[in-house]
């Protein structure tokens, strides 16, 4: 929920504080900067809580918190290509991979029931998922609007 509440808020006070400063809605650009400013608000969890994190992943998998750390910096990345006008297609391209892909690790986590910040297995359980799901296709459809769509159009 905090991630929806980063990205909506910020992208309502730049619009806005577009619109005083320049006279002009810029929301190409407040799309692009809610979600690299959301990014990098979830990377922080990546690197505040790791081990609760790495519980997200199937124990299958080797070197969960090492992968923990990559997925944050990948985040960064991401959020830091997303405002070059010259990268922002392809980051955006790439981030929608990138949704795509860690959507099993939120399902695995619903599952499990894990909790991420306390690094147990108390967390909100299958019924997050009728969230976390149209959540993260939302999060699809504003990289690809804000950073596909509205890209050619500027």
């Amino acid at each position: 929920m905090e991630p929806l509440v980063v990205l909506l808020v910020i992208f309502l006070l730049t619009a806005i504080s577009t619109k005083i400063i320049r006279q002009k809605w810029m929301l190409a650009f407040a799309g692009k900067l809610a979600m690299s400013v959301m990014l990098l608000f979830t990377a922080i969890g990546h690197f505040l809580f790791p081990e609760g994190m790495a519980m997200m992943i199937p124990e299958f998998i080797p070197n969960e918190k090492e992968l923990i750390y990559l997925t944050g910096v990948i985040e960064i990345a991401a959020a830091i290509g997303l405002l070059f006008p010259r990268s922002q297609r392809l980051t955006a391209w790439l981030l929608i991979l990138f949704f795509i892909m860690i959507l099993p690790a939120n399902i695995y986590a619903a599952i499990h029931h894990v909790n991420i910040k306390m690094a147990n297995y108390d967390g909100q359980g299958v019924n997050y998922l009728w969230f976390r799901i149209p959540l993260q296709l939302f999060f699809i459809v504003w990289v690809y609007y804000f950073g596909i769509k509205k890209a050619r159009i500027q």
